[in-house]
């Protein structure tokens, strides 16, 4: 069994932010694995400006011959929302140790997730780094330098920010989508 990374989120669309959290994961010696976990839809979102089959088949061209990444349709297959503490469950049946990767934007709110009292005590989180956000001493930390986000993205596309694997393709669906 091995020790993994988690590193679940919306991905909508996925972008060069996301590859370089994954990249920094790759290089911790604790880990032995990425598992990269789209969601069908976030918990505190109430929809997807693109399908979640589609965000799985993103993220799975772009992590296609990546070595120790792996992405996960748990949370997509079940075609609902799931929280954090159920994927993590879920995974501790296949992994003996999981490393929860987190923005920094989410520490705010994190006690607010699904359990939060039981998942800490599951995991230990890794915080990726943004926006010059303050982490507590006592998270791991990595450290991103790309300042994107996916919201930016979704209304100011630049195919820069884009992985190179699916660029086109991602561009192309979020602005037949703003034409709407």
């Amino acid at each position: 069994m091995e020790t993994i990374a988690l590193f679940g989120g919306s991905f909508d669309p996925p972008h060069i932010g996301h590859k370089a959290v994954i990249e920094s994961l790759l290089e911790l010696k604790e880990i032995d694995r990425v598992v990269v976990m789209p969601t069908f839809l976030n918990p505190f979102k109430s929809l997807s400006h693109a399908p979640s089959e589609l965000r799985l088949k993103w993220l799975k061209d772009i992590f296609f011959n990546k070595k120790n990444v792996l992405v996960d349709d748990y949370e997509v297959s079940l075609g609902r929302k799931v929280p954090t503490i159920s994927t993590v469950t879920h995974l501790l049946k296949k992994y003996k140790k999981i490393y929860l990767v987190i923005g920094a934007d989410n520490l705010e709110t994190l006690r607010e997730w699904t359990r939060y009292h039981e998942l800490k005590d599951l995991v230990t989180f890794i915080v990726a780094t943004r926006d010059d956000i303050e982490i507590p001493n006592n998270f791991m930390t990595v450290l991103v330098k790309e300042e994107i986000s996916s919201s930016v993205l979704r209304n100011v596309m630049d195919k820069t920010k884009l992985p190179k694997e699916c660029a086109n393709e991602i561009a192309q669906h979020y602005k037949e989508k703003n034409e709407r």
